[in-house]
């Protein structure tokens, strides 16, 4: 999954970019100051975000996402981007569909995206 990144305001041009590549985030920019923003919007700390889609049945407030998965990639890139002065926006890679079996549906829907993500980096 890729995040692109604009200034807030001008979201004609594209600053930078973070990749996930499954385990691990990787930043591309051609601006050194951008950069080290993102390099600071995925830091590898946990990602506090208060969506009813990621906390468990019954309970309230904020959901804590530990570094390195899929879900606390997307929150840190929607969390942490506005600080730096920026938006984000998400791409899809493009490495090819992801079928949806109801027979396989023992996987909630997220962590198949996030397991496509992980064995379409390493070429599985």
């Amino acid at each position: 999954m890729r995040a692109e990144f604009v200034r807030t305001g001008q979201e004609d041009r594209v600053v930078g970019s973070a990749t996930w590549d499954g385990s691990r985030v990787a930043v591309e920019s051609g601006e050194e100051h951008v950069a080290a923003a993102l390099w600071r919007v995925f830091r590898p700390t946990a990602v506090a975000i208060d969506d009813a889609a990621l906390r468990t049945a019954g309970t309230t407030g904020p959901v804590v996402l530990p570094p390195g998965s899929l879900p606390w990639f997307q929150a840190a890139a929607r969390v942490r981007s506005a600080a730096e002065g920026l938006d984000v926006r998400f791409v899809p890679e493009g490495r090819g569909a992801m079928g949806w079996e109801p027979a396989g549906a023992y996987r909630p829907f997220g962590d198949a995206v996030e397991r496509r993500e992980r064995l379409g980096s390493t070429g599985h």
